[in-house]
């Protein structure tokens, strides 16, 4: 990966090891979400995607994620400018994107990715697999803030 490359390359002319690289780990992508029809508001859930490991805060199919959750969202410079308003405001995709400057924690910054944990970006428990809530149920399950 070229130097500091988040610094002054584009996003749509970083390589395909430095996008995954600007990935934080902090796994709140992989909460489902729910949309608020009247406002627009998106509500993150404490449910996690069946495919989530909460040690890891990784999925653990990433090759294949897509094939095994539909929903699953390819996120490229392409899918970014429409995936921007869901992601959270930490994250570095969405950082840039909106030209921001990644923050200390960030393992590009800090040199390791246990910074994102010590920093308390990652999801937090209690989680719950997405087969043990019925989607009917889900507003139960919206954190706040």
């Amino acid at each position: 990966m070229r130097a500091r490359f988040w610094e002054n390359v584009a996003l749509d002319d970083m390589t395909p090891e430095e996008w995954e690289a600007l990935c934080d780990g902090c796994g709140r992508c992989c909460l489902l979400k729910l949309e608020d029809i009247d406002t627009g508001d998106v509500h993150y859930t404490n449910v996690t995607c069946r495919l989530f490991d909460a040690e890891t805060c990784r999925c653990t199919n990433y090759a294949l994620r897509r094939q095994l959750v539909p929903g699953c969202v390819h996120l490229s410079p392409e899918t970014l400018p429409a995936a921007a308003e869901w992601m959270p405001r930490t994250c570095a995709y969405r950082v840039l994107f909106e030209g921001g400057k990644l923050a200390d924690w960030h393992p590009l910054i800090s040199g390791t990715p246990d910074s994102v944990r010590a920093a308390g970006i990652t999801v937090a428990p209690p989680l719950i697999p997405e087969y043990e809530v019925a989607e009917e149920d889900l507003e139960d399950h919206i954190l706040d803030g």
